[in-house]
């Protein structure tokens, strides 16, 4: 079964008439960045979703738009009316769960989202198997499925809990080829995006490609240890929960914990728990070695600054003599075990951690040991780690893997 990629845009397409942001203007600049509305030929037989120039981007992907037997939407269109190609059959919808079978041997069943919008499974004659997902959609209730599909074509930027759903489920295994689509203006460009997809486990092509179902393209594998640095405020967070997104069963850990009376404290938990999917679990401890010795989901740590912080007053490493008569050796056998389990964990885990020491220097001794202590404690973990990331201004920046 092939499938060519008439275009991998959101539904308006990539740049946006008239809009002066910096993506759009960017796809203007560099026409490879630019993107048709997502519309995809199947065996050159059938195709889903009509999009304004269709026969045009057929013939510069080397196909014709004659042989199509069926045509068929997977979303609410808005907008002016798209020309229906002359000799084109009227594009429909299948219902939710039936089923319909083109003369030849392609079977294609209608399945639900949980946004307006129709997903299409598509087995082809040859029994290779694709799913494709209409734009801000996922499967409403996924089942356990029989076998992964050779291909998924989804919304993998916006709706990266569609990839875990279905990761989850058996439907994307080790060998699907995870393509992501309705790429508009709120995707970044280039090599961030191409960053963003490997950590889902997915891709992005030009519009015009052509797919062969069971062929395998290997994507960069999720990095076992992923070392998250930046300043406050700088989405280093937000960055780390990317990393794990297109997993449903994520361990949230946070090293926080609670503060009593604190109000302003607990909003910004608050904030953190309502980003999250909701398929995680969350847990607050700074017992982290246990975490990591044992198997189980993906770990997302949240964060090391705060652990230190405990560490510290576990050891009373804040009081000048208690450090220096036993306090600095006992909190560095703690980080060491820290590092030493981060090292020998099989979870796959991201943590996150401050990134101290290029401002002002702590006007007291027990600041500044708390910054020197936070650097030494970074860089163990970062030594042990296949991906580390600096987050500067919302923008990450990868300093290893």
């Amino acid at each position: 079964m092939e499938l060519t990629l008439l275009g991998t845009g959101g539904p308006e397409g990539l740049p946006l008439t008239d809009c002066p942001c910096a993506a759009c203007a960017g796809a203007i600049r560099d026409r490879d960045e630019a993107r048709a509305a997502t519309a995809v030929l199947v065996d050159g037989v059938l195709l889903l979703d009509l999009t304004p120039g269709l026969a045009f981007a057929a013939a510069r992907a080397g196909h014709s738009l004659s042989g199509v037997r069926q045509a068929l939407l997977s979303h609410p269109h808005d907008g002016p009316a798209v020309e229906i190609p002359a000799g084109l059959p009227a594009p429909g919808r299948v219902p939710d769960g039936q089923e319909l079978t083109l003369l030849t041997g392609h079977r294609v069943r209608a399945v639900s989202m949980d946004a307006p919008g129709t997903g299409y499974e598509v087995e082809g004659p040859d029994g290779m198997r694709m799913l494709y997902l209409p734009p801000g959609c996922a499967p409403a209730g996924v089942q356990e499925a029989p076998a992964p599909y050779d291909v998924v074509l989804l919304d993998a930027v916006a709706r990266p809990d569609a990839l875990a759903r279905l990761r989850a489920a058996g439907a994307v295994g080790g060998t699907t080829d995870v393509v992501a689509v309705h790429l508009d203006h709120s995707v970044p460009p280039g090599a961030e995006l191409r960053r963003r997809l490997a950590a889902l486990g997915a891709r992005a092509v030009p519009d015009g490609t052509t797919l062969t179902a069971g062929d395998y393209h290997a994507v960069p594998d999720v990095p076992r240890r992923t070392l998250v640095l930046g300043g406050t405020r700088s989405g280093k967070s937000a960055e780390a929960e990317r990393r794990l997104a297109g997993f449903a069963d994520v361990l949230y850990v946070a090293t926080g914990g609670g503060r009593e009376g604190d109000q302003e404290w607990a909003r910004r938990v608050a904030l953190h728990r309502e980003r999250r999917p909701g398929s995680w679990a969350s847990t607050e401890t700074c017992d982290l070695v246990p975490l990591l010795a044992v198997d189980g989901p993906p770990l997302l740590i949240d964060c090391l600054a705060l652990w230190l912080t405990a560490a510290m007053d576990a050891v009373d490493a804040w009081d000048d003599e208690k450090w220096v008569s036993g306090g600095e050796r006992e909190l560095h056998a703690r980080t060491g075990e820290l590092a030493a389990a981060w090292r020998a964990t099989r979870r796959t885990a991201v943590a996150v951690s401050n990134e101290v020491g290029s401002g002002i220097v702590p006007a007291t001794a027990s600041g500044r040991r708390f910054r020197d202590e936070l650097g030494r404690l970074n860089a163990a973990v970062a030594a042990e780690s296949e991906h580390v990331l600096l987050v500067v201004a919302g923008q990450a920046l990868p300093l290893r893997g």
